[in-house]
Parts: C-alpha cells; structure tokens; sequence
C-alpha cells in the first residue's frame, strides 16, 4: 500500500499492471509491466495524502490473462473483497495498464467502484461494456501503440458511452505502449482524474470539458 491516509482512509485507488494473453508464470517485483505502475500508486498517494486517499498496487499471481480462467479478473476481485475488509465500504477506483486496463474495466461492476481509468487498455473486439453504467471513465491511448490498437479503445470509448455519460478518452500524441517518452503528462492525467473523481479537488477541465461532449466528442481529446 502507497500512502496511511491522513485522518484514516477515505478512499483508495486499486492499480492493476499488465500481462499478456496467455502465461502462468509469476509475476515477480522487478518485472516491467509491474515497476511501471509504481509512480502512478506513489504520485496519487502523495496527492491524496491529505484527503485519506491510499493507492493499492496490486500484484497478480501469473503473468496471463489465461481464458478461460481469467486469473486476473479473480486477483483483482480478491484485491477489492481486501479492501472492505481492511476499510471497510470506502470508495474505490480502478488504474490499470494494458492487460490491467482490461481488467479494471471488467470488474467496475463491483459495488465499491466508482470510476475507472484504463491506459493503453486492451480492448479486443466484443469486450463487454455494461458494467460501466453509473460508472466515471477515463481512456488514454498513446497512438504510436503497436501493442494494444488505439482504433480499439477508441471503439470501446464509443459504446461505454452508450451506458454512461461520462466517458472520456485521450490521444496521447507521440507515445507508445510503455507510457515513458511522456510520462509526466500520463501521471498528471491519472492523478487529476482520480482526485477530481472522489471530489477531493476541482476535475481536471480537460476531462471534464471532453465528458460534457456528445458522442463521438470527447473520445479523441489530444494531448
């Protein structure tokens, strides 16, 4: 855990690294996909610090997403049954990276989530969308991604729109899979969501201002 909430925790942030399709092995601390979720969990517990707003990251037991199994999706439910034993009924939201995007996607419909944020999520087509409705949503995509296809989360973007009003998706420019030629920008992006989403702060306004669109407004936002 990243941050002790000032006051107790109010609030806490689950953070789902990737994988891939298919593989059982363990995932150990020093791997990439991992290490490169940490300054997402560490700048959101800095900023939320003094809103009680603690950042979970979350390690999974293999490296795959393993159909039809889906060992992911099973960690991260285990990971949302800990928090309210630890803390009891506090909001959540959902970060994940890549094979992580699609897993916090996928499990929004738990009752603690309140918003999600994918990043270069994988999306393949036909991936469910029903339980983002009453959900906040926030999708970013660098466009150089040869990984995970832009076009797909863009798809994905249109029809969660279609079960809530608040989604919006960014165009990374410049960037690719692995969120390190503008990482800075990523971090800010992740972090004003989540604070702006718990209300803690003002939302950012570019989020904000791309939510209010209509669809398909508001889905290819560039930054």
């Amino acid at each position: 855990m990243y941050g002790s909430g000032t006051g107790g925790v109010r609030a806490v942030v689950l953070v789902l690294h990737g994988g891939r399709e298919h593989g059982h092995g363990r995932v150990a601390r020093h791997q990439l996909a991992y290490l490169r979720m940490v300054p997402f969990a560490k700048d959101i517990a800095r900023h939320g610090a003094e809103h009680g707003v603690v950042a979970w990251l979350l390690r999974n037991r293999f490296r795959g997403w393993n159909a039809p199994d889906l060992h992911p999706v099973q960690d991260a439910r285990w990971a949302l049954a800990e928090v309210r034993r630890v803390h009891g009924d506090v909001p959540v939201i959902l970060v994940g990276h890549s094979m992580g995007g699609r897993v916090a996607l996928r499990v929004a419909d738990d009752p603690s989530v309140i918003a999600v944020c994918a990043l270069a999520p994988w999306t393949p087509r036909g991936e469910p969308v029903e339980q983002l409705a009453d959900r906040e949503v926030l999708i970013a995509h660098g466009v150089l991604d040869r990984m995970t296809d832009p076009r797909l989360s863009y798809d994905y973007a249109r029809r969660a729109k279609e079960v809530t009003d608040r989604v919006a998706r960014f165009d990374v420019r410049g960037e690719r899979h692995a969120m390190v030629r503008r990482a800075d920008q990523w971090t800010r992006l992740v972090t004003g969501f989540v604070l702006g989403a718990l209300a803690t702060q003002p939302g950012d306004p570019r989020i904000t201002n791309a939510m209010r669109q209509p669809s398909p407004g508001g889905l290819r936002v560039p930054l």
